[in-house]
This record gives C-alpha cells, sequence and structure tokens, in this order.
C-alpha cells in the first residue's frame, strides 16, 4: 500500500482529534465546536479559512506552487453532522453528549481530509488550487443545499467535486468508485386515511381506516414489482402505522408514513404518481377520502463517468488494482448528491473493515452505519488522507496537460 509517510508519521495526532469530535458530537448545523477544531487546525497550519456557508461550513484555501493562478481548482468534501441517537459504547472516547453520536463516521471523514490538510499545508506539489469543504448538516438538513445556496461555487471556483464516506464491511485496505448512481434519492410520504368511526362490535355503522390502510400497504408493492421496470430499482418502505386509541372504537383516520428510494427521476416521477393513485382509489371503492402528502428530499447521487474512472486509476495506484473494487450502490440517500448536480466528480467508498478495530467497552450491536455500537477504524487515516493528497494532486496535473 503505497501511503504517504509523512501522513503515516502524524496520523495518530490526527487520530485523537477525531477521538475528540466523536465525544463531543454535535447534529446537523449545531456543528459550532467541531467547526472551530477544524478552522482552529488549518489556521495552525497555515491554511487560510473560510467560515459561515452553511452557517457552520469551512473552508480551507490551499493554493499550489503557482498560488493558484491557472485557476484549475478541486474541491474536497467532508462532513461533520452526527445523529441524534444515543451511543452504546463505553470506551475513553465515547460521546459525552447524550442522544448524539458519531455512528455514521463522520468525525472519521473530517479526520481524512484534515490529515490531507496537514500534508498539503508542507508539501504543494501542484499548480492550481484544492478547496477543502467541511459541509455540515449532512444528516437530513442538506447541509450542501445550503452551502452551494449561500454560494460556495461562486466564491470557489472548481471544475469537479469529490467525497468520500467509510463502509462498514468491505475488507480493510479497500476502495471502490464506479460511474453512475451510487445512493439513492429520498423521499417520504405521509397519508392519512379519514373514514368514519364507530362500535367495534357494529363495524358496519362506518367506514373502517384500518383495512383500507392495510389493503394500500399490500398494494403499494405491486407498484414495485408490476409498474416499474424490473431493471430499475426502487424500494417503498411503510414504516410507520399509527391509529386508534381504544380496542372497542372503529377509529376515524389511520396514518401511514414511510420512505421511497430510487435512482432516477423517472422511477421516483412513476413511484409518486402510481401511490397516489392507489391511495385516492382504494379510498373512494370503500367511501372513505385520503389526504396524501409526498415530500422529495435528497436526490441520488450519480457519480460522472470521468471523474469515477479517473478516482478508481487513483485508487488502484495507493491499494492495488485488486483492491480498487467496484462500487455496489446503496439505496442509502447522501445530500453530496446536490454538489454532483452542480459540478463534474463523484461519491466514492473507502472500507471500515469488520468491526474488529473497535476497543474493549464496544456495545453488543455490529459495527454498521447508524448503529449504537458503531466507531471509525482511525487505521483508515493514512489511506484516506492519502488518496485525498493523490487524487488532488493527480487531478490537477491531468489537467494542465489537457489544456
Amino acid at each position: 500500500m503505497n501511503v504517504i509517510d509523512s501522513i503515516v508519521t502524524q496520523a495518530a495526532g490526527i487520530a485523537a482529534v477525531r477521538r475528540d469530535i466523536h465525544a463531543h458530537p454535535e447534529l446537523c448545523f449545531e456543528e459550532v465546536r467541531t467547526a472551530d477544531v477544524v478552522a482552529g487546525k488549518l489556521t495552525e497550519w497555515g491554511i487560510p479559512i473560510h467560515r459561515g456557508l452553511g452557517k457552520t461550513g469551512v473552508v480551507g484555501i490551499v493554493h499550489g506552487r503557482d498560488g493558484g493562478a491557472c485557476g484549475r481548482a478541486i474541491g474536497l468534501r467532508a462532513d461533520m453532522d452526527a445523529l441524534p441517537m444515543q451511543e452504546f459504547n463505553t470506551f475513553e472516547h465515547a460521546s459525552k453528549h447524550h442522544g448524539k453520536m458519531h455512528a455514521c463516521g463522520h468525525d472519521g471523514h473530517t479526520a481524512m481530509l484534515l490529515a490531507a490538510a496537514q500534508h498539503f499545508a508542507k508539501h504543494r506539489n501542484f499548480d492550481g488550487t484544492v478547496y477543502l469543504i467541511f459541509q455540515p448538516a449532512e444528516e437530513g438538513g442538506g447541509g450542501a443545499r445550503v452551502m452551494i445556496e449561500d454560494g460556495l461555487f461562486e466564491k470557489f471556483p472548481m471544475q469537479a467535486v469529490y467525497g468520500m464516506h467509510n463502509w462498514p464491511g468491505m475488507p480493510a485496505g479497500t476502495m471502490a468508485a464506479s460511474a453512475g448512481p451510487v445512493m439513492a434519492s429520498t423521499s417520504e410520504f405521509k397519508i392519512t386515511v379519514r373514514g368514519k368511526g364507530g362500535h367495534a362490535a357494529m363495524p358496519h355503522m362506518g367506514v373502517d381506516p384500518v383495512p383500507i390502510a392495510c389493503q394500500m400497504v399490500q398494494a403499494f408493492q405491486t407498484i414495485i414489482s408490476r409498474n416499474k421496470k424490473p431493471v430499475d430499482a426502487g424500494v417503498i418502505s411503510v414504516t410507520m402505522i399509527h391509529t386508534g386509541e381504544a380496542t372497542n372504537v372503529v377509529p376515524d383516520s389511520c396514518e401511514l408514513q414511510g420512505t421511497v428510494r430510487t435512482f432516477s427521476f423517472e422511477v421516483l416521477d412513476l413511484i409518486e404518481k402510481r401511490m397516489r393513485q392507489v391511495a385516492e382509489h382504494t379510498c373512494a371503492a370503500h367511501d372513505a377520502v385520503c389526504d396524501f402528502e409526498f415530500v422529495r428530499n435528497y436526490p441520488p447521487t450519480i457519480n460522472t463517468p470521468a471523474e469515477a474512472q479517473f478516482a478508481r486509476k487513483v485508487m488502484a495506484s495507493i491499494v492495488g488494482e485488486d483492491k480498487a473494487l467496484d462500487q455496489e450502490p446503496s439505496m442509502g440517500a447522501e445530500d453530496f448528491a446536490y454538489m454532483l448536480q452542480a459540478k463534474p466528480g463523484a461519491y466514492l467508498f473507502i472500507a471500515n473493515g469488520d468491526g474488529s478495530h473497535r476497543e474493549m467497552g464496544h456495545g453488543g450491536g455490529p459495527c454498521t452505519l447508524h448503529n449504537p455500537s458503531y466507531d471509525f477504524n482511525d487505521d483508515l487515516i493514512p489511506l484516506g488522507g492519502t488518496f485525498w493528497v493523490r487524487l488532488a494532486e493527480e487531478w490537477l496535473a491531468a489537467q494542465a496537460k489537457a489544456a
């Protein structure tokens, strides 16, 4: 594995920063302390910063040998926010804030980009500019979108942007990149079936919304199996059903909530249209009515081919061809999608291993994302930092050659 010696040497210090951030998790748009830590380190290393995009975002500006005069620039993004969940781990760097936890590894993403930043501060082996984007509010807040709305790409013009996420279950030491969709869109729905309540012993006197809602749950799955093309990915999950207050009362209403995931807007359009039709017509068949709400959140994360292929080549030069893997698309969602709608780029995976890196005191659960026993694998810091450095250096060199 061809990692940079200076990053390996400094890895323990960066890991200490990562564990400090892990112990002090902050939720979306509340990453004040985390942003202070990031800004403090960048300033300590002599890297100019800009703060305030997306409320708590930090952007580090690293000019190369030419002072950035050539105008070529690349963006490297790491997210900083934690999740609103209780940590089960009891090791020393476990969360000190009840109900808040770095269960997705954003502390590690921040650390890997800081490792690259520390190297860039001393070794600017490129012409052009590298923008280090430390983003808030990925976990449902759409921080990427807010940073863009606040002028990220106008204030810091760049020709490409890259992001990277740790991936539990992949063998440690491997990385992955692929063109096309790698993360799904995410949408939420809420359907309220309105019937006519009454006595449970005399259901014929009312309109029971519960069996109507149950029919909907089953019918929604025929959209997946019979309305869209079999080769197109799509998921409809009803995750909440709320109704009733007493065992002998037919309720007036029943509420369904859940999520829809797709890799394309065409499939998303189809699912939303058919869900509305199924809901309204099922209610009409039983003399009920419904309120149908469908909210589109993050769009699909779609890697542009040239940028994904370039990242894969850089990965192979570091970990070897056999460990630079095809990226298996996930139905999880990621707000880096907004950046890829605005700029060419790619969202990449770096293996977090099987969880054996965790110290004594981890909880009983697996080391998977959004699990209360999760912890980032600090062994990734030299590899992730090296990748960011080599990607930026080689991408800027390739752009200069193509100019």
